[in-house]
């Protein structure tokens, strides 16, 4: 182990981690943009509106409905708008708190759909919402998930902490759809109210492979130059080891005979 240990050795360790840094920064660098945010694209627009599928072709009251269907699928339901349980769902918008204002929309079956009619900041003064039977249109969103480690706190009496069939169930005696409607901006009931807008569609990566191959070669090189460092360190031991071991037996061997004087 001197061997390695010896002032030129010492410096092709040190070159050895500034390889390895170099390249793992590298392979690094070009795999990240081989499927930077930039190349995102929308695989599944937004539906236009005029498109909606009825809410019963897509899914049952209290049935799964699949994620796919979430944030891009446009739905069209038709009932009666239950005013009279109306909640209020604090949330901020733009940094500015505020309240959803959801309903139930009671189909004729008797099972009901979230709608979100839109947010305001002041939940004091929530406009009616339409009378008699509506059909509406708009886009499916999933339940809103439970914070991590957070106990859900009382709410006030009128509101509920998030939009969630499991915490609906408990405020309204109806069958529910899971998930929920978002209203568009012009639909009756969103009137003086901020509706939500569009969902973002969801996206996938597609990989940059020019990027991809740069970042296999900086990847190899470095595992080439850990290679080359272990096959000459291991020469290198190995011929210092010899060399001991011919000095051993040279010093350890027995003298030639001195000639006789004449």
């Amino acid at each position: 182990m001197r061997t390695l240990l010896s002032p030129r050795w010492i410096g092709l360790h040190l070159l050895l981690v500034l390889v390895v840094v170099v390249c793992s920064a590298g392979t690094y660098w070009q795999a990240l943009r081989s499927v930077e945010p930039d190349r995102e694209v929308i695989t599944n627009p937004a539906e236009d509106l005029d498109d909606a599928t009825p809410l019963d072709d897509l899914v049952e009251p209290g049935a799964y409905l699949h994620p796919d269907l979430y944030a891009n699928t446009a739905v069209e339901v038709s009932g009666r708008y239950d005013a009279d349980a109306q909640l209020l769902v604090p949330r901020a918008l733009d940094g500015v708190r505020g309240y959803d204002v959801i309903l139930p929309l009671v189909t004729d079956d008797g099972a009901a759909v979230t709608v979100n009619r839109g947010w305001t900041e002041d939940g004091s003064d929530v406009p009616d919402a339409p009378d008699g039977r509506v059909t509406v249109t708009g886009w499916i969103l999933p339940p809103d998930a439970a914070p991590d480690g957070i106990v859900p706190v009382d709410t006030p009496d009128g509101q509920v902490e998030r939009i969630a069939s499991a915490v609906l169930v408990n405020e309204w005696d109806y069958r529910l759809y899971e998930g929920y409607v978002a209203l568009p901006e012009g639909d009756p009931a969103t009137a003086s109210l901020r509706p939500l807008p569009p969902p973002e569609p969801p996206t996938e990566i597609t990989v940059n492979w020019r990027s991809l191959s740069y970042a296999v070669q900086w990847a190899m090189f470095g595992v080439s130059a850990i290679a080359f460092w272990v096959v000459r360190a291991r020469r290198d031991v190995a011929e210092a080891r010899s060399r001991r071991e011919r000095a051993s037996e040279t010093e350890g061997g027995t003298p030639q005979a001195v000639g006789a004087g004449s």
